[in-house]
């Protein structure tokens, strides 16, 4: 039977965010340098990334604008920083309404519900990504990674890949046979396995 958090809108979301804080609790402060499969990237970077854009897809859901600051998400506790943005993006894409609501943002217009895949996406990807960089496991929730690649392939057109900071995604990567799914999935949107 399925429990009601399985049935929650917020479901994707939700698992996105907690494969990735189950890598970012392994962070050391002496990892925060380290090289991630984002060529430009260290890890400090990686994880401002994705507290950041948590917290940005919360603002666009709730159509409150976001202001990008050049505050250190990495410095300090940021597990609890994570922790704080994971609580308000699930508390906006769970508001009444914002699932179904359309989103103009400066590259293109999105209903609540394509904004969430879009950062439960984001949100899964890079947490393979820090796993890659902090050398853990990179098997993150097969079922989940699934469901990401399965979408993935129909929203992500070739006109979005490229060289890294030329477009949001790489060329496609053939992953290995036998590769899980978390791997295929960072295959398809462009990292190296």
């Amino acid at each position: 039977m399925e429990s009601k958090q399985d049935a929650a809108p917020t479901r994707q979301l939700g698992r996105a965010f907690a494969s990735t804080r189950v890598v970012l609790a392994k962070v050391g402060p002496d990892q925060l340098d380290a090289a991630t499969p984002c060529a430009s990237w260290d890890v400090r970077a990686l994880i401002n990334h994705f507290v950041g854009s948590a917290r940005w897809g919360a603002s666009a859901a709730m159509g409150t604008g976001y202001e990008i600051t050049d505050e250190d998400y990495a410095a300090g506790d940021f597990l609890a920083r994570y922790d704080d943005s994971i609580e308000v993006a699930l508390a906006a894409f769970g508001s009444a309404g914002v699932l179904e609501k359309t989103i103009e943002l400066a590259f293109g217009a999105f209903s609540g519900a394509d904004l969430m895949g879009l950062v439960a996406r984001d949100q899964f990807t890079h947490g393979w990504d820090l796993a890659r960089a902090i050398g853990c496991h990179t098997d993150l929730d097969p079922e989940l990674a699934d469901e990401l690649l399965v979408r993935a392939r129909v929203e992500i057109l070739d006109a979005y890949r490229g060289a890294e900071g030329d477009a949001i995604f790489g060329p496609i990567v053939e992953a290995p046979a036998g590769a899980c799914p978390a791997d295929r999935l960072a295959a398809f949107l462009g990292r190296s396995i």
